[in-house]
């Protein structure tokens, strides 16, 4: 699925609509069960996958899990624009700790207990007068990963005031997108599952990262 920014993955939140509940509520849907393999935040837009058989549930989740995963999780991340030149591609690893109360994540360089590694690694794929376009790789699947760990080095995603933006957006979102996943098919361990999605609201900043990315790459 693609999800909406404002939509909760599972769970309930005031003023958000559960996408699960919008499956289930879809008639033409007919599943044993249907439920998240992995979650994104409420304000990010992007891929998610569900699963509707538990055995594809048990399958996936063991697949995340995994050291070493397979898994592909890629996210564009829209960047207010650093004072100090960021260099075009690199690695962050942190140790994340998570504040329950507050639903907030903090990065820090040291590990200590509570806290959780960390890593991701991101390219820059594109720049415009006030924002940096970043591609951005997970190799771990924390709370609030990628937002605290940009945070950690100075960076901030547009409109995520949380972490530091300096303003918000007029979504109620933030600029950051699940734009591609990979994973193994359930029903052939041997072949693997690629899916693409561009940002549901392809607005004038979204299709210049657009434009940009393809260049690059």
């Amino acid at each position: 699925m693609n999800k909406l920014c404002g939509e909760t993955v599972q769970g309930t939140l005031e003023g958000a609509e559960s996408l699960i509940k919008k499956i289930k509520n879809e008639s033409s849907i007919k599943a044993e069960i249907v439920q998240a393999v992995h979650r994104l935040d409420v304000p990010v837009t992007g891929c998610v996958l569900i699963a509707l058989t538990k055995d594809s549930l048990s399958f996936l989740g063991n697949a995340f899990a995994a050291k070493g995963t397979i898994i592909k999780k890629t996210y564009w991340a829209v960047i207010e624009k650093p004072k100090s030149a960021l260099p075009e591609s690199g690695e962050l690893i942190h140790y994340i700790e998570t504040n329950s109360k507050t639903n907030k994540s903090f990065a820090y360089n040291e590990d200590a207990a509570g806290r959780k590694k960390a890593s991701m690694s991101y390219r820059i794929t594109g720049e415009g007068d006030n924002y940096l376009f970043l591609e951005v790789q997970l190799h771990s699947g924390r709370h609030h990963q990628i937002r605290a760990q940009l945070k950690a080095a100075g960076l901030h995603i547009k409109g995520d005031v949380k972490y530091g933006a300096k303003r918000s957006e007029k979504t109620g979102g933030i600029r950051l997108h699940a734009r591609s996943l990979s994973f193994p098919n359930p029903l052939n361990k041997n072949e693997i599952i690629a899916i693409t999605a561009d940002p549901p609201i392809m607005d004038n900043l979204w299709l210049s990262f657009n434009t940009k990315y393809y260049v690059k790459n």
